[in-house]
């Protein structure tokens, strides 16, 4: 039987990170995936240049970026393992990046340049890595340590790291193994659901919209109400089913089924004031027309046509049916039936209870040995390289914690 001091099951971000920084403390790591391909996600993230950090984060608050049944227990990790920390070792590499927007950061070429760096990083800390090698079962012998059941034959490890993300994404290999596996140790979970994932509405309330599918402009989108209010200027996408771009699948980590969204369509304007000032002038044109000075002309069409008030020449319409259009233009309120779940969702909300680890170390409370890290464990950030650096940050915590059983 093989026999290493750690295991790592995952071979994704916070897998990776945390193999390459326990195998470089000294540990005999093994890094299993059961996925022919390493770390898919990172290939695919960012439009395949990979979003790998968000400079603007700030670990004293992760409230601010983060969602949970306790935002809070990130900070730890986060406060040692910052996006500077992770800028540096990218450097330190040689690959090149830009920010894009709001403090994000992407690779100049290609997200491979990532995945070719944690390789490295684990080549430095001669970790073992089997894939695809598929876990059949997890086992907890009375002596201590776990016993796995693989298809290239059984394994012993005293340590086990569990970093196997969450639902998102099937098509690349996501699954429910973390879950069961807490599961089976007799941890929490938080039920798991869809985030950063666009959002979709019944056919016939979207009707009038999805012939504008493909367009995209700049929003704000809100949900809530006082002080549980959230929300993000973005960019919204129309969709053939709904809505999505980065505004949609901000908010939709904040929405839950029922609930209203608010968005104007055109911030930062008043548009009431300036189709009055055009009626004002007695300018001629349709309405529409003029209300493509705000928004892009194909959805200032399809907006007037919601009613016939107005489909007519500004100096021709009623100061009350200008009122109502830019009303309902800056205050558009809708409610979605859905999103589009797992198969377009970004990440997972939801999973291992945050109280049921340790937050200096990510091991279960009570199961020693048993650790958990990134995106399979109940925080979720938003859109922009924030899950990314909780998936650093949460396996350095892992590996720095496993090497310190072994003294290292």
């Amino acid at each position: 039987m093989d026999s290493f001091d750690a295991v790592v099951i995952g071979a994704g971000a916070a897998g990776l990170f945390c193999a390459a920084v326990a195998g470089q403390r000294g540990l005999k790591v093994l890094l299993v995936d059961h996925a022919a391909k390493v770390a898919e996600k990172i290939r695919i993230s960012g439009g395949g240049r990979c979003n790998f950090t968000n400079r603007d984060l700030d670990p004293r608050a992760p409230q601010k970026y983060f969602i949970g049944a306790n935002a809070q227990f990130c900070r730890s990790a986060l406060a040692r393992c910052t996006p500077n920390d992770f800028i540096a070792l990218v450097q330190k590499h040689g690959i090149a990046f830009h920010e894009k927007h709001k403090g994000q950061l992407f690779g100049d070429r290609s997200s491979e340049d990532f995945i070719r760096m944690l390789l490295a990083e684990c080549e430095a800390g001669n970790v073992t890595r089997w894939q695809p090698c598929k876990v059949e079962r997890v086992e907890h012998p009375g002596d201590g340590g776990y016993v796995l059941q693989t298809d290239r034959g059984p394994v012993r490890t005293r340590l086990l790291a569990i970093a196997t993300g969450g639902l998102s994404i099937p098509q690349i290999g996501a699954s429910d193994f973390g879950h069961r596996i807490a599961r089976q140790f007799g941890l929490r979970l938080v039920e798991p659901r869809p985030a950063l994932v666009p959002l979709t509405f019944h056919g016939d309330e979207w009707a009038p919209f999805a012939e504008l599918a493909g367009l995209s402009l700049p929003v704000e989108i809100a949900v809530g109400e006082k002080k549980e209010r959230m929300a993000f200027h973005e960019d919204l996408l129309f969709t053939h089913r709904g809505l999505s771009g980065p505004a949609v699948l901000q908010i939709s980590s904040y929405w839950r089924e029922g609930m209203a969204l608010r968005i104007d369509l055109a911030p930062g304007a008043d548009v009431a004031q300036a189709l009055l000032q055009a009626k004002a002038r007695a300018s001629r044109k349709l309405i529409a027309n003029e209300l493509a000075a705000f928004v892009p002309a194909r959805l200032a069409d399809a907006w007037a046509r919601q009613d016939a008030a107005w489909q007519r020449p500004v100096n021709d319409a009623s100061d009350k049916a200008l009122h109502k259009l830019a009303e309902r233009l800056q205050r558009w309120e809708l409610r979605p039936s859905g999103t589009e779940g797992y198969r377009k969702a970004e990440v997972t909300a939801g999973g291992v209870d945050t109280r049921e680890l340790s937050s200096q170390t990510m091991e279960a409370s009570k199961q020693p040995g048993l650790y958990f890290i990134g995106e399979v464990v109940d925080v979720t950030g938003w859109l922009g390289g924030y899950n990314f650096q909780w998936a650093w940050a949460s396996g350095q915590a892992c590996a720095l914690a496993m090497a310190a059983v072994f003294g290292r």
